[in-house]
């Protein structure tokens, strides 16, 4: 049955969509007190993030004499948030769509969706979790947060935990010897994991971690899992140990709300890693395209120290309005409108 179906029936169910209303107000009069800059940043782009883990919306774009022209459809809003860090904008947020294809199955995903996704000046990525903990109060209206019959204390300080003793503590994994690929796959195997020849690091740490470890954060009180391995950390800053990047997210009753990165500025390190990108793009037949070397010529320019973070606005909703799908807090949701079998 369509949502508006729903709500016409049972008009009852407009108090749990009205709850984006809230949190969209909110989250800009937190940003206007901190005075932060809001930008509206483009949804058709020519060159999306070089990020592997993600699919992209490709279209057309026509000049007058039909000319085509590839475009994309925004996977976030960073590049330009950066660009205009460049240009000297100062501490900033958007509020906006971003579009992800081959994201319309499952409860958390939806493949249109509203990110927020904000930049601070001459900051690092413990300023960034102090943001977190003081929105998340702001929206919540208080210190307590009942979602699904549990109980969340959102008092700061909120649980920190690194990767690294995260996998310790729920998977009996030792990092540093994880670190080693044969040692992984190993590791792996005796889990009873299925592991491939081709197999990436990566994908070895993802199958453990989705499984064993991210689903226990986050009860009781939030919980923020920083310093990630370098291998799953695109445009963060490495820490002193190489092996880690200066990463975070934060996470609420097993749902990942957000992820930070103190913000990489070299403009060499960054084109080597969009290099890296584009390679497994395509090692996973994803849809190719040209990453923006506009981007790295503003690099080149000087992006000042920041720390940023993107949150799913869809997602805080769902735990607000005490949901367990986003769908239930979209009135138009994809795999509704598009006929979508959702799993």
């Amino acid at each position: 049955m369509k949502t508006w179906k729903k709500i016409h029936e049972s008009p009852a169910l407009w108090d749990r969509y009205f709850v984006r209303e809230k949190v969209i107000r909110t989250i800009r009069s937190y940003f206007e007190k901190e005075s932060f800059h809001e930008i509206e940043t483009p949804i058709l782009i020519p060159h999306p993030p070089a990020e592997s883990y993600l699919d992209v919306f490709e279209t057309t774009l026509l000049d007058r004499n039909r000319k085509p022209t590839k475009a994309y459809l925004s996977t976030s809003p960073e590049v330009a948030l950066k660009k205009l860090m460049v240009a000297g904008l100062g501490d900033c947020y958007s509020l906006t769509k971003a579009f992800r294809n081959m994201e319309t199955q499952g409860k958390l995903h939806n493949p249109e969706f509203t990110v927020l996704e904000w930049y601070r000046v001459n900051a690092d990525y413990f300023d960034i979790m102090k943001d977190c903990e003081k929105l998340l109060l702001a929206l919540a209206g208080g210190t307590t947060l009942i979602y699904q019959k549990q109980k969340i204390n959102l008092t700061p300080p909120w649980e920190r935990i690194t990767v690294a003793d995260a996998f310790k503590k729920y998977a009996n994994v030792n990092f540093n010897e994880f670190f080693d690929m044969d040692t992984a796959r190993r590791v792996a195997i005796n889990k009873g994991y299925k592991v491939e020849k081709n197999n990436t690091w990566e994908e070895l740490y993802n199958q453990i971690f989705l499984n064993e470890v991210e689903r226990k954060l986050g009860h009781g009180k939030p919980t923020i899992l920083y310093d990630f391995p370098a291998a799953v950390a695109a445009l963060a800053q490495l820490k002193k140990d190489t092996r880690y990047a200066e990463r975070f997210e934060f996470y609420i009753a097993g749902l990942e709300l957000g992820d930070c990165y103190g913000e990489l500025t070299d403009p060499v390190e960054s084109e080597h890693r969009f290099d890296f990108q584009m390679k497994e793009i395509k090692r996973l037949g994803k849809t190719a395209y040209d990453y923006d070397n506009d981007f790295i010529e503003a690099l080149k320019v000087g992006l000042p120290k920041c720390s940023g973070i993107a949150v799913g606005v869809d997602r805080l909703v769902m735990l607000l309005a005490d949901t367990t799908s986003i769908a239930d807090t979209l009135f138009f949701p994809a795999g509704e409108e598009f006929n979508l079998h959702r799993v």
